[in-house]
């Protein structure tokens, strides 16, 4: 079962692929501006590692008993490449292993994007966006799926704490995600 999911995500992404790169070839088009801002921030982006280490699950969502049962240090290594553009917005494409609440690897390849306020060369803060696929033990048996969640940020020059909100009901979700970013 495993091996036809990879198989039948590699077909999807070769037919994907030419519609896609004729549609980057324009950059008045919506997704040629897009392709331009991945490209942008790959190529003029400067590298930074990333540290997730730590998830907090909100109370009111899990009984005591299963909140105990979490792993809250979610230790991990990713590998991020950055930049601020003109308007001194932050970008930044990203791909991170980490070990989840359930003590399993989680992988993650993103984008994300954050409004800034304040000077790069000193303290300032970001809020925004991340659009990523991820896969996890607990859902499909780790088949890819994409998501999209908040993310924030306070930084000081190179060096960031991120944070994200994974919204949920009773029993799932209610979780803020926390790493560490350094550029170099």
């Amino acid at each position: 079962m495993r091996r036809s999911q990879h198989a039948l995500a590699a077909l999807l992404a070769a037919c994907l692929a030419n519609p896609v790169a004729a549609a980057c070839d324009d950059p008045t088009t919506f997704t040629g501006s897009l392709c331009k801002r991945l490209h942008d921030t790959w190529e003029q982006g400067q590298g930074e590692v990333l540290l997730p280490f730590y998830t907090y699950h909100m109370p009111f969502a899990y009984s005591q008993a299963k909140l105990d049962s979490f792993e809250q240090n979610t230790w991990g290594l990713g590998y991020g490449r950055s930049r601020y553009d003109d308007e001194g917005n932050w970008h930044s494409l990203y791909a991170m292993g980490f070990r989840d609440s359930h003590d399993k690897f989680e992988p993650i390849v993103g984008y994300g994007y954050q409004w800034m306020w304040g000077e790069r060369d000193g303290l300032h803060a970001g809020l925004g966006y991340t659009v990523f696929v991820t896969a996890r033990s607990d859902i499909a048996n780790y088949f890819p799926f994409p998501g999209i969640l908040p993310i924030a940020s306070v930084n000081y020059r190179r060096s960031a704490l991120s944070m994200s909100y994974v919204p949920g009901g009773n029993g799932n979700g209610n979780v803020l995600f926390f790493w560490a970013r350094f550029g170099f």
